[in-house]
């Protein structure tokens, strides 16, 4: 990764695996013609809210990046919100059709350890259970994959 480039770590379990369900469902909202955040992190199967604190009318326009099917579009009035359940992991573009500057990414993901790397490339997941894994790297249109064993304690990974 080259220092200060944004990259999505993705700590997908090798095997069937059984998480919990989402603490808060996630948001994604529109005010001063931003979607905000800029990257929202979904569980995959698992609701999204996505709301409209602008004072303007706005639509939710979201693909999935790699087949680009239409996962929704929908048009959110002024004080109002739209619930999503996401059925594929992946990237998700979005945008705003009568605001064609307002745009954001979702990345939905099965497992709940997903995170952006700090911009010198750390990343760290708290109560990993112990097992195989697969840690996921995307950045600047790479995908980097390193298969690696979780052990009681800290375990820290290179990928390059």
């Amino acid at each position: 990764m080259q220092p200060g480039s944004t990259a999505v770590v993705v700590l997908e379990a090798k095997g069937a695996r059984v998480f919990p369900p989402q603490g808060e469902k996630p948001v994604m909202d529109q005010a001063s013609l931003t979607f905000s955040p800029e990257l929202l992190f979904v569980r995959t199967g698992q609701p999204a809210e996505f709301r409209n604190s602008d004072d303007t009318l706005h639509n939710v326009n979201v693909k999935h990046e790699e087949t680009r099917e239409q996962a929704f579009n929908v048009a959110i009035p002024t004080g109002g919100n739209y619930i999503h359940t996401f059925g594929r992991d992946g990237f998700y573009r979005v945008g705003c059709d009568i605001h064609p500057a307002m745009t954001a990414s979702i990345f939905a993901a099965t497992t709940p350890f997903t995170t952006l790397a700090a911009s010198d490339g750390s990343f760290a997941f708290d109560d990993v259970p112990p097992g195989p894994w697969t840690v996921t790297v995307y950045t600047g249109g790479k995908r980097l994959h390193k298969d690696v064993e979780i052990k009681g304690g800290v375990t820290e990974v290179t990928i390059e």
